[in-house]
């Protein structure tokens, strides 16, 4: 019994643990239940949603799809379907999406990368593998994509353990050195990448620790070591960025040290190096597509010479700029001219006509290369037919890539026989040509585009010339005068040549009685031709009849020419008519302004008597015209003395005491009919003068030094320097010549210096005929190959700024300007080759330091020149002030009021001028000297004002 209970106590806690385990197993099993519903119902929105995002999705791709089926060539389309597809994970339909994009577009460097990633992923065994590398050749065909090529190796080196492996990768490494191990920025990663993997083979070959490697393993050591140094050196005597830590890592692994010929060709890429360092840095700066950039790069590139720099950089540019035409074109002819491979060329011109399918000129030059490089015909043919199909943008066009067509097609012919495939090929395409380009491209640009019949005209010459068929030929120019060029000359002509190249008399004398018939350009030229021909080829009658036919065409000519000409003229004198009615019009406002202008000073004339007899006879008047207002006054007057002095020369003083009246008789003087002024310029040839300004007012004997000065450019008649009343030079004149050649010559003399300011001559032209006439020798719009150049020092020269802007460029000018007195202003123009220059001038140059004066550097664009109102005789500075006088005398009017605005008082608006006093409603404050009516004291002032007072009135705003 005791056993038993024992047993029982042993027992009883197992049976209890079971217990609990089962209890735990079950609460667990229900939370996993529970967690397990729980899913079930989140995966279930989750779907939901899901589905929802998939049903949107798959109704886009549709869409895209079907609007691809109708524009193929819709580039975007294309871009967001593949994106769609890959997000929905459809491989299938997003490998057939890629792939009719890149039948029709080149494809870029993302798209080409996404793709070969997908591709990788779901290769299995070595067939897809070979899928794979198809597929990368194809990537590594559209543009200069260093990081698709390093790809192609990495992807490369996981088959090297296949037969041949490590062959096939160091053949991809040496293509892809070729293609972008110039690149001077990217090809370091595939150089580091190929010499890695040298290494790593090297370490295979290698004998273990301690054992002796037998001959053959000795002889594998050294190839792959010898492999290794090439690699080094190669690269070395190429400039790429981050050459001293190749240089360095060369020191350390090789254990005799650099050789000397190593260490002479790595100098001389740093060298090279320094010389494209400044370009690689204004690509590195500027945003894309770095055209400019890149055109000067070219340039540099293609004057050194080397052709595999010149391809890397063209290649590189392209990538950037694709859509431009003219950068493959001149890609193109640099191949064609330059490197003649076959396989690049070739290669270029079909990347050139994918980019920019709409540009004629390059499936011109495709076509040429293609027949240059011996391509079968088959291929030419293809060529041709995908240029009909791309969309030129004129019709023109269209004629120009027949016309290739045609001329390789001729080129095929033996003409040495009577009857060949080619000659029934190349007549089929003729007609097939002159179809085309009646129906489609008339329908659709509403013109043949081919207005003279080029292409009929080949054809006919080719059938007169090679074919000895003067039949069609002469079918042939019949349509080509049926089509609306019987009228010209020149159209009858090249017919009459052909005949009489390769017809007969009878021929030439029906074509040229046509044309003296129908010609409408040139009669007088093709009667002329018909008289000389008769005059060889034919008889009495035959010269009878020519004449005959040509005076009856050379009268009716004249009756028509004279019709013509009368109706020009009676067109003419209307003309005329209403350009004088405008004339004097305009001559009837201007008398009227100055018959208004005459009474108004009439009527301050009185006022100024008036006021001179309140004051008295011997107080003197103040001063009659505010200052600004002088020169407008005396406008008329001084027109006169230049007038005057031009004819008669240098002009005597001017009396300082008038006589009464003489202001009116100067006055009616200006305004009365006939003066010598008008006698002058009917005198005055302006075609044989010029005119010359901005002389020092003090210069000696202008007349003697001017005459001096043009003598050189032609006979002198007269210099007329032109002096003010008191006898002073003005700083003009003008110059008579003989002849209108010499003006030609004086105009170049226009800044040169006179006793130390610029010259400037111009025509000689009336203001009053030619208003508008305006001499400006700089262009106002944008230049720019041209640079403006601010913050100079003042001593700067034409030497010193040219030796700052030479090593950017070819300078083609330099002008400092100047003010009228010559002295320099702090700014230039500088002129660089083209605008590619004046670009990287603008980069190096602004923020430079010249002789302790900061530079500023922009391309030049200067403001446009606005014409400036012409100033009105106006009271100015002060002229909205009243005049107060001030003691017995009054404050003199020219004189200018010193106090700040914001302190003056103004006076009533309405107070008027009365004998000379001010009569106001509200007194004003003086300086209490004179307290006549309306004036006040200083001690009829209210209150004086502080300190502060004033600072407030002063900043009140």
């Amino acid at each position: 019994m005791a056993a038993t209970g024992n047993e029982e106590q042993t027992l009883l806690p197992d049976i209890e643990e079971e217990a609990e385990g089962m209890e735990r197993e079950m609460e667990s099993e229900e939370e996993e239940e529970e967690e397990r519903m729980g899913v079930e119902h989140s995966e279930e929105e989750d779907e939901e949603d899901t589905s929802e995002d998939e049903r949107e999705n798959e109704a886009e791709i549709q869409r895209l799809e079907e609007q691809l089926s109708i524009n193929a060539f819709d580039y975007n389309c294309h871009v967001d379907l593949i994106k769609l597809l890959r997000q929905e994970g459809k491989l299938h339909r997003l490998h057939k999406a890629r792939q009719k994009m890149s039948e029709l577009f080149p494809l870029t460097e993302e798209i080409w990368l996404d793709w070969l990633k997908d591709e990788i992923r779901l290769t299995e065994d070595e067939s897809d593998r070979e899928k794979v590398y198809e597929l990368f050749e194809r990537a590594v065909k559209d543009y200069l994509c260093p990081e698709i090529w390093l790809e192609y190796v990495q992807y490369s080196i996981g088959g090297m353990g296949a037969q041949g492996g490590i062959e096939r990768v160091r053949s991809i490494f040496e293509r892809a050195l070729t293609a972008v191990g110039l690149h001077m920025t990217k090809g370091t990663s595939i150089w580091e990448a190929y010499r890695e993997f040298e290494i790593v083979i090297l370490s295979t070959v290698q004998p273990p620790p301690g054992s002796v490697p037998s001959q053959e393993q000795q002889e594998l050591l050294n190839a792959q070591v010898k492999r290794i140094h090439t690699l080094f050196r190669r690269q070395l005597a190429i400039p790429l960025m981050d050459m001293e830590g190749t240089y360095a890592e060369y020191s350390d692994w090789a254990d005799d040290g650099v050789p000397e010929m190593v260490t002479h060709q790595y100098r001389r890429a740093l060298q090279q190096l320094e010389k494209c360092k400044p370009f690689e840095e204004a690509l590195l700066v500027s945003e894309p597509p770095k055209l400019a950039e890149y055109q000067a790069y070219i340039d540099f590139e293609m004057k050194e010479g080397d052709p595999a720099r010149v391809q890397i950089i063209f290649e590189r540019a392209l990538a950037e700029n694709c859509l431009v035409p003219d950068l493959w074109i001149k890609y193109t002819t640099y191949l064609d001219r330059q490197l003649k491979i076959k396989d690049l060329v070739l290669s270029a011109h079909e990347r050139a006509v994918r980019n920019c399918p709409w540009t004629m000129g390059l499936w011109k030059s495709y076509l040429l290369a293609l027949e240059r490089h011996g391509a079968d015909h088959q291929t030419v043919t293809d060529v041709f037919e995908k240029a009909l199909n791309a969309g030129f943008i004129q019709a023109t066009d269209y004629v120009e890539i027949w016309q290739s067509n045609l001329d390789y097609l001729r080129r095929r012919v033996d003409f040495s026989k009577e009857w060949s495939r080619e000659l029934d090929e190349l007549r089929a395409a003729f007609a097939r040509s002159l179809d085309y380009l009646k129906q489609d491209v008339e329908e659709r640009f509403s013109e043949s585009g081919d207005l003279s019949c080029t292409i009929m005209q080949i054809w006919a010459r080719i059938e007169a010339l090679h074919c000895k068929n003067m039949q069609k030929a002469r079918e042939l120019w019949d349509s080509i005068m049926t089509k609306g060029n019987a009228k010209y000359a020149n159209m009858w002509l090249e017919y009459y040549n052909l005949e009489r190249s390769y017809g007969d008399t009878a021929h030439c004398r029906k074509a040229l009685h046509r044309a003296v018939q129908c010609t409408s350009d040139y009669p007088e030229h093709v009667c002329d031709v018909l008289i000389n021909f008769e005059r060889v080829e034919g008889s009495l009658e035959d010269w009878d009849a020519a004449v005959q036919k040509t005076e009856t065409k050379l009268n009716r000519v004249s009756e028509q020419r004279a019709r013509v000409t009368e109706k020009e003229a009676l067109l003419a004198r209307q003309e005329e008519e209403k350009t004088e009615h405008r004339r004097k019009s305009k001559a009837d406002k201007k008398a009227q302004k100055k018959s208004q202008k005459a009474n108004r000073a009439g009527d301050k004339r009185k006022a100024e008597d008036e006021y001179e007899e309140e004051w008295g006879e011997d107080a003197e008047l103040p001063s009659k015209r505010l200052r600004g207002e002088e020169d407008f006054g005396s406008t008329a007057t001084e027109e006169l003395m230049e007038t005057e002095s031009g004819l008669f020369g240098r002009r005597a003083p001017s009396r300082k005491s008038e006589p009464p009246g003489f202001r009116k008789n100067q006055q009616g003087l200006s305004e009365a009919p006939g003066q010598p002024q008008d006698v002058k310029n009917e005198q005055r040839k302006d075609e044989d003068c010029v005119f010359v300004s901005n002389l020092a007012f003090n210069l000696e004997n202008p007349e003697g030094k001017l005459r001096t000065m043009f003598q050189g450019c032609g006979t002198v008649q007269q210099v007329r320097p032109v002096f003010a009343a008191n006898g002073v030079f003005r700083g003009y004149c003008y110059v008579q010549f003989e002849d209108r050649q010499a003006v030609s010559e004086a105009l170049k003399l226009d800044r040169q210096e006179v006793d130390g300011r610029p010259m400037y001559v111009s025509p000689c032209v009336d203001k009053n005929k030619n208003p508008d006439f305006k001499v400006f020798k700089y262009k106002t719009a944008m230049e720019k190959h041209k640079i403006f150049i601010s913050g100079l020092p003042y001593s700067c020269t034409k030497e010193t700024l040219e030796d700052l802007c030479k090593p950017h460029g070819t300078v083609k000018a330099i002008r400092l300007v100047t003010n009228r007195s010559g002295k320099p202003k702090g700014l230039a123009y500088v002129e660089y080759e083209n605008e590619a220059q004046a670009s990287q001038a603008v980069l190096k140059l602004d923020g430079t330091m010249l002789e302790n004066f900061t530079l500023s550097v922009a391309i030049s664009n200067p403001p446009s020149r606005k014409m400036e109102d012409k100033a009105v005789p106006s009271r100015v500075l002060g002229a909205a002030m009243l005049r107060q006088p001030q003691g017995a005398r009054g404050k003199g009017r020219t004189q200018i009021s010193l106090l700040p605005r914001s302190l003056y008082r103004q006076s009533a608006p309405d107070a008027k001028a009365e004998n000379g006093t001010v009569s106001a409603p509200h007194a004003t404050v003086t300086d209490g000297v004179h307290e006549g009516p309306g004036t006040v004291s200083l001690d009829t002032q209210t209150k004086s004002l502080s300190n502060e007072d004033f600072a407030r009135m002063l900043l009140k705003k």
